[in-house]
């Protein structure tokens, strides 16, 4: 403002004045709020936002350095100095000698001469006389795979001379036999390995000649095969008593997709959707479906009762350190959230070693009531609560959904069972950038689901595809996947 400006408002009497200072207060007001707004954003991180932490700003190697002198100080607090690598007490991984009758090829070696006297041994004097040092190598054969010609041969009747050609049988039309075709699906849905990378792979490593399109053709048979195991998965998922479901991202020709997961100690499933609103839910779950779902707080699973659902408290905690970055009450509300989560934690740990129902809910009835405390007075109607008031006064709503880890068995504080499915799906994702097709989608949803589900059940992914794909080819029973 220029100094003839400051003087004619000046000279326009004393009420244009108070109102022109009320005027810049408000401007002010305004501006810090603004302020403040965008010094959150831009402190923004996956330890306080639902960012993922690939978008984390690298950190400076002062930071680092700070970070790691706090740590130190932690441990030498705890008396709990640690050395790099493994620790007393720590089991080894040595390999394990595989029996004689596994080697294909036993090589003897004796000494030339003696390391005392250097007297040259003949060969009458090679003979062994103690248990041999063993040295076991592993390596490729020069093919991995062998080639079998099926031969179909034509016969003259010789009463209406026509000829007849033999049936293939059992081995099908495929020039893949099951188990070539098993370690195709594997290394797709597993490894995430391109349909291109996997031609050269197969022709460097075993010898295989194979086209892009036949490899496509493979996935898309198992991924017909797998339709069946896949529904009676997910009918076995969601007839559990608790599951953790959880969205992320996916692409369907450059399209927005989502891709849900429920997940359950030993299976998880997979459907991709156009979005992720609470239509989708109920078409994951179905209707008839009255177990526990754990999940964050995103708004479609408004559509189940609070008393149905587990709220994350990884998120809760995440979101209590945002606020804890604020200022004034905004800080202080977050810090006790903070501690709040912690000792919450704490007593969640312990009861997986005392597993006693009883104690558990004892000790966290204290945590309730000063949580209860907590939110009410940040829920209050307050200039100074209007950045978290919405927040409080939402986990009000769902008050419920914080404490069923409490009561039900089977359910747990995090969402971490469906976030630990998804993590390989989004490593794929941005590899492959969704699907091209939506038999693609259909080959992802039960791939993935074959191979999760086999993780979490310490199974073999390439044996149960093998045993899959065998069986679909002999006309026997086909395997479950749970």
């Amino acid at each position: 403002m220029e100094r003839s400006e400051a003087e004619a408002i000046y000279d326009s009497g004393r009420e244009a004045c108070v109102e022109f200072l009320i005027g810049l207060k408000e401007t002010q007001i305004r501006l810090e709020e603004r302020l403040r707004a965008l010094e959150q954003k831009t402190s923004a991180s996956s330890r306080n936002s639902s960012s993922p932490p690939s978008t984390d700003a690298p950190k400076t190697r002062q930071q680092r350095r700070a970070e790691a002198r706090e740590k130190a100080k932690e441990l030498l607090k705890k008396k709990e100095k640690r050395q790099a690598g493994g620790q007393p007490g720590h089991r080894g991984a040595g390999r394990e000698l595989l029996p004689e009758d596994r080697m294909q090829e036993i090589v003897d070696y004796y000494p030339e001469e003696c390391g005392g006297c250097g007297h040259e041994f003949t060969d009458e004097e090679k003979v062994p006389r103690h248990g041999p040092g063993r040295h076991q190598v592993a390596e490729l054969p020069s093919t991995a795979v062998f080639y079998v010609e099926h031969r179909t041969h034509r016969l003259r009747c010789p009463g209406c001379r026509k000829r007849t050609r033999a049936r293939l049988g059992a081995v099908g039309e495929s020039a893949f036999a099951p188990g070539l075709q098993a370690a195709i699906v594997t290394l797709t849905a597993r490894n995430r390995i391109s349909r291109r990378d996997m031609s050269e792979l197969l022709d460097e490593l075993f010898g295989v000649q194979i086209s892009v399109g036949a490899i496509d053709q493979v996935c898309q048979r198992t991924s017909g095969v797998l339709g069946g195991p896949h529904e009676r998965l997910s009918r076995q998922v969601l007839a559990s008593g608790a599951i953790n479901v959880d969205e992320t991202g996916w692409y369907l020709s450059g399209e927005n997709r989502w891709m849900w997961t429920a997940a359950t100690p030993g299976a998880a499933i997979f459907r991709i959707a156009e979005d992720r609103h609470s239509d989708r839910l109920t078409e994951l779950l179905g209707l008839e479906f009255d177990g526990i779902v754990t999940s964050d707080r995103w708004w479609a699973y408004g559509l189940l009762t609070p008393e149905q659902r587990q709220a994350c408290w990884s998120h809760l905690q995440r979101d209590f350190r945002f606020h804890s970055e604020g200022l004034a009450e905004q800080q202080q509300f977050g810090q006790a959230g903070l501690e709040l989560t912690r000792r919450l934690f704490e007593i969640w740990h312990s009861y997986a070693e005392h597993l006693d129902r009883d104690r558990l809910a004892a000790e966290m009835t204290p945590i309730q009531a000063e949580l209860h405390e907590l939110l009410q007075h940040a829920g209050e109607k307050s200039k100074r609560h209007r950045l978290h008031r919405a927040f409080a006064n939402n986990l009000l709503k769902i008050w419920p959904a914080l404490w069923t880890f409490i009561t039900t068995p089977g359910v747990t504080p995090t969402n971490n069972a469906a976030e630990r499915a998804l993590r390989g799906p989004v490593i794929h994702r941005r590899l492959s950038h969704g699907n091209q097709s939506e038999d693609g989608e259909r080959f992802t949803e039960r791939s993935l689901s074959a191979s999760i589900t086999c993780r979490l059940q310490h199974r073999s992914l390439f044996a149960y595809l093998r045993e899959l794909l065998t069986a679909n080819q002999t006309g026997g029973a086909l395997p479950a996947l749970l």
